[in-house]
């Protein structure tokens, strides 16, 4: 009546929130199927603050079958014709990431938000390390439009670089020593299950596992950079971030206690590491990146291909002495203890990498610095921390002699054979010889969004 009419409100609903469409109908208790039907339900994606994501329900209500149905197939048909959205994932979830919650995870909050979306799901339980490699090398790719990790920073890297090494298997290449690798076939879904979750926070801006989950529904992709890391004659790792120095002793003494809980051990690593600090000897080579000037209309392939030729004709440059921590990183690593990034100059997708240095200093002096980690204050602010904007790095350690059993016990700095220890995403590594980094422009594609904008908005009100 004219009452109601008047007290209408117009809400408009765009398509591109809209991730799935069902047909409402009344069901008695026990009743699977049929009942009467009362409309239909369309599920949106919500922008929440905190760059959060969330769901919700709007209940359209007609009792005509023919005018539901008419409804029902027109947005259906509207929804399929979204390209990027998924609609068959090979998901892995590993269940000892964190708290071992990441099942419970998956399970309850993010299986049924995929089955909404009709999103059809091959679930792969990882039983032991290297899990997700071997069934990646397997698998029928093809079949899926994406895969998912549901784990932690580490069952990333590995499903990451499990994606990239398949890629090249199938293109014919030599995966011994990869120079010019080709691009990862379906994009990488993160769902934050383990303890600092660095790509995660990075892809979303946040740890929270409905936003990360919507995002994959959604399809909104990000293309992404990836580095490889080489000795001279073997393939080590495609990943986003390495450490070598303190943040690789204090991972490599974490694993050696794996007996302890995560969080302890993590502690324990980190403390025993800082009271027994000291610096590795070695010589840094990097190429630096020359940004040439462009016309800003001029497109982005166009701008990197010209970065890469004018890369190869730079100077290498060199620098040597002895250093407690060098982190190459191709992503701003963002996470809840550094939340400007640990490399807040890079940026997701640039070509570039951020190459940071910190040389041998007091042990106050590095406190100073990774405390600023946790602040907005500037961390590279100090006379003995240097940073550059790389193409390539290699690093060539010098084996020091004269070292006692205890620092090799406790540090793991190096063994007999003289293997170095390397944090990549989160992984221990060890490379016995120099190891050289290359930076890959936009090798991979994760679902998520480019916080860059967000992140140089923060960076320059914390500067302000």
């Amino acid at each position: 009546d004219s009452s109601m009419v008047s007290q209408a409100q117009e809400e408009i609903i765009e398509m591109k929130d809209v991730f799935s469409v069902k047909l409402k109908r009344r069901r008695f208790a026990g009743q699977n199927k049929g009942g009467t039907l009362l409309g239909i339900t369309i599920f949106k994606c919500l922008n929440k603050e905190e760059n959060k994501l969330t769901d919700c329900a709007i209940h359209l209500n007609n009792l005509s079958e023919d005018h539901c149905q008419s409804w029902f197939r027109h947005l259906k048909e509207i929804l399929n014709g979204f390209q990027n959205r998924p609609k068959s994932l090979k998901v892995f979830v590993n269940p000892s990431s964190h708290k071992k919650e990441a099942a419970h995870v998956y399970y309850e909050q993010v299986a049924p938000l995929f089955k909404l979306a009709d999103i059809k799901t091959d679930v792969t339980v990882t039983e032991y390390e290297g899990h997700a490699l071997s069934v990646l090398k397997e698998c029928e790719l093809q079949a899926f439009d994406g895969v998912v990790c549901v784990g932690g920073d580490g069952s990333v890297s590995e499903v990451a670089h499990g994606l990239l090494l398949r890629a090249q298997i199938d293109a014919g290449k030599d995966t011994a020593y990869v120079s010019n690798p080709v691009r990862a076939p379906i994009p990488l879904g993160v769902i934050p299950a383990g303890t600092t979750n660095i790509l995660a926070h990075t892809l979303y801006g946040v740890k929270h596992v409905v936003t990360a989950t919507l995002h994959i529904v959604m399809g909104h992709i990000q293309a992404v950079d990836v580095c490889t890391f080489s000795t001279p004659n073997k393939l080590l790792r495609f990943g986003f971030s390495a450490m070598f120095g303190f943040g690789a002793r204090t991972l490599a003494l974490a694993e050696k206690h794996r007996w302890m809980p995560s969080s302890q051990r993590k502690d324990f690593a980190f403390i025993k590491t800082l009271a027994d600090l000291r610096a590795e000897e070695c010589e840094l080579s990097f190429l630096p990146l020359q940004i040439p000037q462009e016309d800003s209309h001029e497109s982005d392939r166009k701008k990197k291909e010209k970065i890469k030729k004018k890369g190869s004709k730079d100077q290498w440059q060199k620098i040597q002495g002895h250093f407690l921590n060098v982190s190459i990183m191709a992503i701003p690593c963002l996470c809840s203890m550094a939340p400007r990034g640990l490399a807040p100059n890079t940026r997701l997708n640039n070509g570039s990498m951020a190459l940071i240095v910190v040389q041998n200093t007091s042990r106050t002096e590095f406190i100073k610095h990774l405390k600023r980690y946790t602040s907005i204050k500037n961390q590279f602010n100090f006379p003995f921390v240097e940073t550059y904007t790389v193409q390539e790095v290699k690093v060539q350690p010098r084996l020091t002699s004269g070292l006692d059993g205890k620092q090799n016990m406790y540090l793991n700095a190096t063994s007999a054979e003289g293997d170095y220890p390397w944090n990549i995403d989160g992984d221990l590594m060890k490379a016995a010889s120099d190891v050289h980094v290359r930076v890959h422009p936009q090798l991979i594609d994760l679902y998520g969004v480019n916080t860059d904008d967000l992140e140089s908005s923060q960076a320059t009100c914390n500067c302000i």
